[in-house]
């Protein structure tokens, strides 16, 4: 006859681990663990060039929508003091430049140039699949914010990485003279809903990666 259950359970075990053998093997066996690591935070880079500060209070706001998304961290730049570290260790990179003469600013082009010049991304593409986006600022209605923030945009997609929008068809912006001096409300808020944006999309990229 087959030993019951009990007389079995009754028995000394063959070894002072075997109880705990058992368990691990029931979880291998169950795909399953006893405690399930935190997924690591999503670093966002957002960094810009401002004179007037205009730029800069757009860049808080987009900071400020990176933030209201849970499981991410945000670090905020000006391009001029942006480390190759920082570059690298960012799931995501928004970008931020006044308008001049209908595109991004000198300070913002050279940023881009160092990516190379400076850090070496290319020719492993080493910013390929990260996250980035756009915003700018001008002082009319057509001083050419669209522009601007399409060859943000461009030299991103030169880098292989993958752009989204928010706050706008191309990005946030904002119109900052004439009558509608400074940044109102609005532009705040449509600036918050980009960085809103890029965090989500970069916490589900994160996700997919992982599995």
């Amino acid at each position: 006859m087959l030993p019951s259950l009990t007389s079995i359970l009754r028995r000394p075990p063959l070894c002072p681990l075997f109880p705990c053998a058992l368990l691990l093997m029931l979880a291998i066996g169950s795909g399953e663990t006893f405690a399930d690591e935190p997924a690591p935070l999503v670093r966002v880079l957002v960094t810009y060039h401002s004179r007037s500060g205009n730029t800069e209070r757009m860049a808080e706001a987009v900071v400020d929508g990176v933030k209201s998304i849970p499981g991410t961290e945000a670090l905020l730049k000006r391009v001029g003091q942006v480390t190759a570290d920082d570059l690298f260790s960012a799931d995501a990179v928004v970008v931020g430049s006044p308008v001049y003469w209908s595109n991004m600013s000198g300070e913002v082009k050279t940023f881009f140039d160092n990516w190379q010049f400076k850090f070496g991304v290319f020719p492993e593409f080493k910013m390929k699949n990260k996250i980035g986006a756009a915003f700018a600022t001008g002082g009319q209605v057509s001083s050419g914010k669209e522009v601007t923030m399409l060859t943000i945009l461009a030299a991103m997609l030169g880098n292989q990485m993958i752009v989204v929008s928010g706050g706008g068809a191309f990005g946030a912006s904002a119109t900052t003279e004439g009558d509608s001096p400074g940044i109102d409300n609005k532009e705040m808020a449509d600036a918050k809903e980009l960085g809103r944006r890029v965090a989500e999309v970069a916490v589900k990229m994160q996700r997919g990666s992982s599995h």
